[in-house]
Protein backbone atom coordinates (compact mmCIF):
# COMPACT_ATOMS: atom_id res chain seq x y z
CA UNK A 1 0.00 0.00 0.00
CA UNK A 2 1.90 3.56 -0.60
CA UNK A 3 1.77 6.28 1.26
CA UNK A 4 -1.45 8.24 1.17
CA UNK A 5 -0.62 12.07 -0.52
CA UNK A 6 -2.97 13.60 2.14
CA UNK A 7 -0.37 15.88 4.33
CA UNK A 8 -2.27 14.81 7.20
CA UNK A 9 -1.18 11.12 7.21
CA UNK A 10 2.26 10.53 7.29
CA UNK A 11 4.53 7.71 5.48
CA UNK A 12 3.29 3.57 6.12
CA UNK A 13 5.34 1.52 7.91
CA UNK A 14 4.36 -2.26 6.47
CA UNK A 15 5.86 -4.96 9.13
CA UNK A 16 5.45 -7.62 6.45
CA UNK A 17 3.77 -10.77 6.53
CA UNK A 18 3.96 -13.62 9.15
CA UNK A 19 3.98 -17.17 8.63
CA UNK A 20 -0.21 -17.66 8.83
CA UNK A 21 -0.14 -14.46 5.21
CA UNK A 22 -1.64 -11.68 8.18
CA UNK A 23 0.55 -8.82 7.44
CA UNK A 24 -0.04 -4.77 9.63
CA UNK A 25 1.02 -1.57 8.65
CA UNK A 26 1.52 1.30 11.45
CA UNK A 27 0.61 4.69 9.98
CA UNK A 28 0.52 8.29 11.25
CA UNK A 29 -2.66 9.70 10.51
CA UNK A 30 -4.33 13.32 11.85
CA UNK A 31 -1.87 13.17 14.53
CA UNK A 32 -2.26 9.51 16.00
CA UNK A 33 -0.73 6.78 15.39
CA UNK A 34 -3.02 3.85 13.44
CA UNK A 35 -2.75 0.31 12.95
CA UNK A 36 -3.95 -1.30 10.08
CA UNK A 37 -4.75 -5.10 9.15
CA UNK A 38 -3.66 -5.40 5.44
CA UNK A 39 -5.05 -8.76 5.11
CA UNK A 40 -8.26 -7.60 6.28
CA UNK A 41 -8.63 -4.61 3.68
CA UNK A 42 -11.91 -3.98 4.43
CA UNK A 43 -11.68 -3.11 7.66
CA UNK A 44 -10.71 0.20 9.67
CA UNK A 45 -7.75 1.17 11.93
CA UNK A 46 -7.14 0.46 14.97
CA UNK A 47 -5.87 3.39 17.26
CA UNK A 48 -6.17 3.96 21.42
CA UNK A 49 -8.21 7.16 22.42
CA UNK A 50 -8.23 7.30 26.07
CA UNK A 51 -10.46 10.22 25.90
CA UNK A 52 -13.36 8.26 24.27
CA UNK A 53 -16.81 8.59 25.44
CA UNK A 54 -16.97 4.64 26.09
CA UNK A 55 -14.13 5.16 28.43
CA UNK A 56 -15.51 8.57 30.12
CA UNK A 57 -18.93 6.44 30.58
CA UNK A 58 -16.42 3.39 32.48
CA UNK A 59 -14.30 6.26 34.77
CA UNK A 60 -17.79 7.41 35.84
CA UNK A 61 -18.86 3.81 37.02
CA UNK A 62 -16.11 4.69 39.97
CA UNK A 63 -14.83 2.38 42.44
CA UNK A 64 -17.78 0.40 42.44
CA UNK A 65 -17.28 -1.11 39.55
CA UNK A 66 -15.93 -4.76 38.95
CA UNK A 67 -12.38 -3.80 38.22
CA UNK A 68 -11.62 -1.41 40.41
CA UNK A 69 -13.49 -3.59 43.51
CA UNK A 70 -11.72 -6.64 42.50
CA UNK A 71 -8.41 -4.77 42.36
CA UNK A 72 -9.04 -3.44 46.16
CA UNK A 73 -9.77 0.11 45.22
CA UNK A 74 -13.17 0.45 46.75
CA UNK A 75 -10.71 1.25 50.14
CA UNK A 76 -7.55 2.43 49.07
CA UNK A 77 -8.08 4.18 45.63
CA UNK A 78 -4.36 4.83 45.60
CA UNK A 79 -3.22 1.97 45.43
CA UNK A 80 0.34 0.87 43.01
CA UNK A 81 -1.29 -1.29 40.51
CA UNK A 82 0.83 -3.42 37.56
CA UNK A 83 -1.27 -4.18 34.87
CA UNK A 84 0.70 -6.99 33.40
CA UNK A 85 -1.32 -7.78 30.36
CA UNK A 86 -2.00 -4.35 29.17
CA UNK A 87 -3.70 -4.51 25.82
CA UNK A 88 -5.07 -1.01 24.68
CA UNK A 89 -4.99 0.12 28.63
CA UNK A 90 -8.40 0.71 28.69
CA UNK A 91 -8.53 -1.04 31.84
CA UNK A 92 -5.31 0.74 32.84
CA UNK A 93 -6.55 4.51 31.71
CA UNK A 94 -9.46 3.81 34.08
CA UNK A 95 -8.00 2.61 37.21
CA UNK A 96 -5.37 5.73 36.68
CA UNK A 97 -8.77 7.66 36.92
CA UNK A 98 -9.82 6.11 39.99
CA UNK A 99 -6.40 7.31 41.89
CA UNK A 100 -4.50 4.02 41.11
CA UNK A 101 -0.47 4.52 40.05
CA UNK A 102 -0.84 2.24 37.17
CA UNK A 103 2.46 0.22 35.44
CA UNK A 104 1.00 -0.76 31.73
CA UNK A 105 2.70 -3.66 30.86
CA UNK A 106 2.62 -5.05 26.86
CA UNK A 107 4.64 -7.14 24.96
CA UNK A 108 3.55 -7.07 21.91
CA UNK A 109 5.69 -4.48 19.87
CA UNK A 110 2.76 -3.45 17.65
CA UNK A 111 0.40 -2.83 20.47
CA UNK A 112 2.98 -1.30 22.69
CA UNK A 113 3.82 1.25 19.87
CA UNK A 114 -0.39 2.37 19.84
CA UNK A 115 0.21 2.93 23.77
CA UNK A 116 3.46 4.68 23.54
CA UNK A 117 1.10 6.85 20.95
CA UNK A 118 -2.28 7.16 23.17
CA UNK A 119 0.39 7.96 26.35
CA UNK A 120 1.81 10.96 24.77
CA UNK A 121 -1.76 12.17 23.25
CA UNK A 122 -3.17 12.00 26.63
CA UNK A 123 0.05 13.66 28.31
CA UNK A 124 -0.07 16.27 25.76
CA UNK A 125 -4.07 17.22 26.24
CA UNK A 126 -4.77 18.91 29.64
CA UNK A 127 -8.05 16.90 30.29
CA UNK A 128 -6.44 13.74 29.80
CA UNK A 129 -2.52 14.51 31.51
CA UNK A 130 -3.22 14.55 35.32
CA UNK A 131 -4.27 10.33 34.92
CA UNK A 132 -1.41 9.59 32.13
CA UNK A 133 0.77 10.95 35.08
CA UNK A 134 0.22 7.99 36.80
CA UNK A 135 0.47 5.88 34.08
CA UNK A 136 4.07 4.88 33.52
CA UNK A 137 4.52 2.12 30.48
CA UNK A 138 6.57 -0.72 29.89
CA UNK A 139 7.47 -3.06 27.40
CA UNK A 140 8.44 -6.37 27.76
CA UNK A 141 7.36 -9.81 28.85
CA UNK A 142 5.48 -10.37 32.09
CA UNK A 143 7.15 -13.71 33.56
CA UNK A 144 10.21 -11.16 33.04
CA UNK A 145 8.74 -8.27 34.56
CA UNK A 146 6.70 -9.56 37.22
CA UNK A 147 10.12 -10.39 39.17
CA UNK A 148 11.44 -7.26 39.28
CA UNK A 149 9.25 -5.92 41.84
CA UNK A 150 6.58 -5.44 44.34
CA UNK A 151 3.06 -4.21 43.40
CA UNK A 152 -0.20 -3.30 45.93
CA UNK A 153 -1.93 -5.44 43.14
CA UNK A 154 -1.59 -7.01 39.83
CA UNK A 155 -4.25 -7.29 37.22
CA UNK A 156 -3.99 -10.07 34.28
CA UNK A 157 -6.48 -10.17 31.26
CA UNK A 158 -4.69 -12.91 29.04
CA UNK A 159 -6.30 -13.65 26.14
CA UNK A 160 -8.82 -16.42 26.15
CA UNK A 161 -8.10 -19.12 23.50
CA UNK A 162 -11.54 -20.37 22.88
CA UNK A 163 -13.36 -17.60 22.71
CA UNK A 164 -13.35 -13.54 21.83
CA UNK A 165 -10.51 -11.80 23.53
CA UNK A 166 -11.33 -8.27 25.42
CA UNK A 167 -15.39 -8.61 24.94
CA UNK A 168 -16.02 -4.77 25.03
CA UNK A 169 -13.75 -4.44 22.02
CA UNK A 170 -16.17 -3.94 18.62
CA UNK A 171 -15.91 -7.46 16.68
CA UNK A 172 -13.82 -6.26 13.89
CA UNK A 173 -11.01 -4.34 16.42
CA UNK A 174 -11.47 -7.85 18.55
CA UNK A 175 -10.44 -9.88 15.63
CA UNK A 176 -7.46 -7.62 14.29
CA UNK A 177 -6.32 -7.70 17.76
CA UNK A 178 -6.66 -11.41 18.10
CA UNK A 179 -4.49 -11.84 14.50
CA UNK A 180 -1.78 -9.72 15.89
CA UNK A 181 -1.25 -10.62 19.32
CA UNK A 182 -2.39 -14.51 19.04
CA UNK A 183 -3.36 -16.89 22.33
CA UNK A 184 -1.73 -16.15 25.20
CA UNK A 185 -1.13 -20.02 25.74
CA UNK A 186 1.19 -18.81 28.73
CA UNK A 187 -0.69 -17.15 30.90
CA UNK A 188 -0.96 -20.41 33.19
CA UNK A 189 2.45 -19.84 34.15
CA UNK A 190 1.83 -15.86 35.34
CA UNK A 191 -0.18 -16.42 38.23
CA UNK A 192 2.37 -17.75 40.82
CA UNK A 193 4.76 -14.75 39.38
CA UNK A 194 1.88 -12.39 40.17
CA UNK A 195 1.19 -13.84 43.22
CA UNK A 196 4.42 -13.61 44.62
CA UNK A 197 4.84 -9.79 43.03
CA UNK A 198 1.47 -8.51 45.28
CA UNK A 199 1.38 -7.46 48.51
CA UNK A 200 -2.84 -7.36 48.28
CA UNK A 201 -3.73 -9.17 45.48
CA UNK A 202 -4.54 -10.74 42.38
CA UNK A 203 -7.51 -10.15 40.05
CA UNK A 204 -7.65 -12.41 36.63
CA UNK A 205 -10.46 -11.26 34.29
CA UNK A 206 -12.10 -14.68 32.69
CA UNK A 207 -14.77 -15.32 30.53
CA UNK A 208 -17.61 -16.30 32.37
CA UNK A 209 -17.66 -20.29 31.70
CA UNK A 210 -13.95 -20.16 31.08
CA UNK A 211 -11.57 -22.28 33.85
CA UNK A 212 -9.87 -20.72 36.29
CA UNK A 213 -6.07 -19.45 35.52
CA UNK A 214 -4.07 -22.41 36.10
CA UNK A 215 -6.61 -24.40 37.53
CA UNK A 216 -6.36 -22.60 41.06
CA UNK A 217 -9.32 -21.26 42.74
CA UNK A 218 -9.80 -18.03 43.38
CA UNK A 219 -10.44 -17.09 47.08
CA UNK A 220 -13.22 -14.31 46.02
CA UNK A 221 -15.08 -14.07 42.57
CA UNK A 222 -16.72 -10.98 40.89
CA UNK A 223 -19.17 -11.61 38.47
CA UNK A 224 -20.20 -9.75 35.79
CA UNK A 225 -22.63 -10.27 32.57
CA UNK A 226 -19.84 -11.60 29.80
CA UNK A 227 -16.98 -11.50 32.43
CA UNK A 228 -16.01 -12.40 35.83
CA UNK A 229 -12.87 -11.32 38.06
CA UNK A 230 -11.27 -13.99 39.99
CA UNK A 231 -9.12 -12.39 43.20
CA UNK A 232 -6.35 -14.14 45.30
CA UNK A 233 -5.95 -12.48 48.88
CA UNK A 234 -2.11 -12.33 48.98
CA UNK A 235 -2.12 -10.34 51.98
CA UNK A 236 -4.13 -7.95 54.37
CA UNK A 237 -6.60 -6.87 52.06
CA UNK A 238 -10.78 -7.74 52.93
CA UNK A 239 -12.33 -8.42 49.44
Amino acid sequence: MPPSSDPAIGAEQTLGSDARGFSFALQENQGRLELRALHRPDYGAIWIDWGSAELRRRIAGGRKQLLARALGMAKRPDLEILDATGGLGRDAFTLAALGARVTLLERQPQIAELLADAHRRALADPALAPVAARIELRRGQAAAVLPEGRWDSVYLDPMYPHAGHKTALPQKEMQIFRDLAGADEDADGLLQPALQAARLRVAVKRPLKAPWLAGRKPGVEFRGTQARFDVYITGSSAP
